[in-house]
Protein backbone atom coordinates (compact mmCIF):
# COMPACT_ATOMS: atom_id res chain seq x y z
CA UNK A 1 0.00 0.00 0.00
CA UNK A 2 1.42 3.35 -1.00
CA UNK A 3 1.62 6.16 1.55
CA UNK A 4 -0.70 9.09 0.93
CA UNK A 5 0.62 12.33 2.39
CA UNK A 6 -0.63 14.93 -0.12
CA UNK A 7 -3.97 15.46 -1.91
CA UNK A 8 -2.42 14.68 -5.29
CA UNK A 9 -1.06 11.39 -3.90
CA UNK A 10 -4.66 10.41 -3.20
CA UNK A 11 -5.80 11.41 -6.67
CA UNK A 12 -2.87 9.54 -8.26
CA UNK A 13 -3.76 6.41 -6.28
CA UNK A 14 -7.39 6.74 -7.45
CA UNK A 15 -6.65 6.81 -11.20
CA UNK A 16 -8.77 4.16 -13.01
CA UNK A 17 -10.86 3.61 -9.86
CA UNK A 18 -14.40 4.69 -9.10
CA UNK A 19 -14.72 7.85 -7.01
CA UNK A 20 -17.63 9.85 -5.65
CA UNK A 21 -17.48 13.60 -6.25
CA UNK A 22 -19.58 15.97 -4.15
CA UNK A 23 -19.98 19.34 -5.82
CA UNK A 24 -21.42 22.72 -4.94
CA UNK A 25 -25.22 22.67 -4.99
CA UNK A 26 -25.18 19.16 -3.44
CA UNK A 27 -24.62 17.55 -6.87
CA UNK A 28 -23.16 14.05 -6.55
CA UNK A 29 -21.35 12.35 -9.43
CA UNK A 30 -19.79 8.89 -9.42
CA UNK A 31 -17.38 7.69 -12.08
CA UNK A 32 -13.95 6.29 -12.90
CA UNK A 33 -11.20 8.88 -12.38
CA UNK A 34 -9.15 9.10 -15.57
CA UNK A 35 -7.14 12.32 -15.17
CA UNK A 36 -6.70 15.52 -13.16
CA UNK A 37 -4.62 18.69 -13.23
CA UNK A 38 -3.13 21.15 -10.72
CA UNK A 39 -6.47 23.04 -10.52
CA UNK A 40 -8.16 19.76 -9.53
CA UNK A 41 -10.17 19.73 -12.76
CA UNK A 42 -10.93 16.04 -13.15
CA UNK A 43 -11.97 13.73 -15.98
CA UNK A 44 -14.47 11.00 -15.10
CA UNK A 45 -15.45 8.10 -17.34
CA UNK A 46 -18.79 6.26 -17.02
CA UNK A 47 -19.99 9.19 -14.90
CA UNK A 48 -23.43 9.10 -13.31
CA UNK A 49 -25.40 11.74 -11.42
CA UNK A 50 -26.73 10.32 -8.16
CA UNK A 51 -29.81 11.13 -6.13
CA UNK A 52 -29.51 11.48 -2.36
CA UNK A 53 -30.48 7.81 -1.96
CA UNK A 54 -27.57 6.80 -4.28
CA UNK A 55 -29.84 5.84 -7.17
CA UNK A 56 -28.71 6.94 -10.64
CA UNK A 57 -30.71 9.86 -11.99
CA UNK A 58 -28.69 10.54 -15.15
CA UNK A 59 -25.81 8.91 -17.04
CA UNK A 60 -23.18 11.22 -18.53
CA UNK A 61 -20.45 8.96 -19.90
CA UNK A 62 -17.17 10.94 -20.02
CA UNK A 63 -17.15 14.36 -18.31
CA UNK A 64 -14.75 17.05 -17.18
CA UNK A 65 -15.55 18.47 -13.74
CA UNK A 66 -14.17 21.92 -13.02
CA UNK A 67 -12.02 21.93 -9.90
CA UNK A 68 -13.54 25.02 -8.28
CA UNK A 69 -16.93 23.28 -8.12
CA UNK A 70 -15.60 20.25 -6.20
CA UNK A 71 -16.14 20.05 -2.45
CA UNK A 72 -15.11 16.42 -1.81
CA UNK A 73 -13.64 13.42 -3.65
CA UNK A 74 -14.10 10.03 -1.99
CA UNK A 75 -13.00 6.52 -3.00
Amino acid sequence: MQEISKPFDFLNSSINKNVLVLMKGNLRIRGKLKAFDVHMNIVLEDAEKLNEDDTVSQKFGKVIVRGDTIILVSP
